[in-house]
């Protein structure tokens, strides 16, 4: 069986791109093709040999500024020819799941979310844009979401990163998807065993949506311990906000390794997670290592924490919620409601082995009724 991966872009690594890695190991004969590839960053994951790019790779700083590049996305997926594939995957929250491919082909896309910036973002998005940017959305908008559901079409079988995603595909797209959560490490985690240490970790890009500005003003004000890990475009606005506080002592790690990450959650109290996301990988790399997780009530963390049994909840991305949710888990820390050994098992749940069969099992059944 010759098989393919598609993937929108591998220019960095994270998430999306441990999905990819997983599913080399399932079918490590797969060709990969993407929109672009930076081979500096990301040859020791995906070999320059099996990559394809599509032409937007020729465009000067392609690497760089294909975020800027919308309108050529869907030519350059529908130019890669799958004739003699038997079985394409793709892994999409963009334009990758937009291929053609042929009917004696097999063809299942995992799907990290719709377009955020063409759908229920759009319009946060375009707030947050220049004036160019702005221009060019309203002018292109309209013809990518006309694009992106009837590409969406196309697809043979869908399959949804959380269940907060399956819903957006059926809204946007209208089509039914089978949720397979996406890959964590756990085996590289783990408890160690120890009592944990007095502060709290927020670990994240520094963007707007992630919201690292609530775990920094809820901890200044109770003057608590945070250690900050990360960097990005706000590290700035959010270094002077931590400023502010001198009752509480709050860490900037800037990027660290995954060795130190590890050792930071392994240690800490619990971890502060305040973005809506449609899966959030950290809160369960956290509860790998047997900690618990602070969480706004919204999006993917509702079907990977536990509510008092692996962390807690806050209702609204304010700061007065992330404050009361860090003294009720205060009040409940000090009465031993937190089992790191519970924790941990139920982080396995997300394990990379488990993705790895619950895509072999999909494929297989396809490959039955086909």
């Amino acid at each position: 069986m010759k098989v393919a991966i598609v993937h929108d872009w591998l220019v960095n690594y994270g998430g999306a791109e441990r999905v990819v890695e997983e599913l080399l190991k399932i079918f490590p004969e797969a060709e990969i093709y993407t929109l672009v590839y930076n081979k500096k960053k990301m040859a020791s994951h995906f070999p320059p040999e099996k990559i394809h790019t599509s032409f937007v790779q020729k465009i000067p700083f392609s690497s760089k500024l294909y975020t800027k590049l919308l309108s050529l996305m869907p030519k350059a997926f529908e130019s890669f020819d799958f004739s003699d594939y038997d079985l394409i995957i793709s892994s999409s929250s963009s334009c990758a799941k937009g291929i053609i491919t042929p009917t004696s082909s097999t063809y299942i896309a995992y799907i990290h979310s719709p377009m955020r910036y063409a759908w229920d973002l759009y319009f946060d998005y375009f707030k947050r844009s220049g004036f160019l940017t702005r221009f060019f959305m309203k002018r292109q908008m309209p013809k990518i979401r006309q694009w992106d559901f009837i590409s969406s079409q196309r697809i043979d079988y869908i399959i949804a990163n959380s269940s907060y995603i399956s819903r957006r595909i059926k809204k946007f797209w209208g089509r039914d998807s089978q949720v397979i959560y996406p890959p964590v490490d756990t085996k590289r985690l783990g408890w160690n065993g120890k009592a944990s240490e007095d502060f709290y970790v927020v670990f994240s890009r520094f963007v707007s949506y992630k919201r690292i500005d609530l775990a920094i003003s809820a901890c200044g004000e109770l003057g608590k311990k945070l250690v900050v890990i990360g960097s990005g475009s706000q590290e700035k606005e959010l270094k002077k906000l931590a400023s502010k506080y001198h009752n509480s002592e709050i860490k900037f790690t800037g990027r660290i390794s995954d060795e130190e990450v590890k050792d930071y959650l392994q240690r800490c109290k619990a971890l502060i997670f305040c973005a809506e996301e449609d899966f959030g990988i950290i809160p369960v790399e956290a509860q790998a290592c047997g900690r618990p997780v602070i969480a706004f009530k919204k999006g993917g963390a509702l079907e990977t924490v536990k509510e008092n049994v692996t962390g807690i909840f806050f209702e609204e991305q304010e700061t007065q919620s992330v404050v009361n949710a860090v003294k009720k888990f205060e009040e409940l820390y000090d009465k031993n409601a937190f089992s790191p050994q519970a924790i941990c098992e139920h982080a396995q749940n997300f394990s990379s082995e488990k993705f790895q069969n619950n895509i072999k099992q999909l494929v297989s059944k396809v490959q039955k009724q086909n």
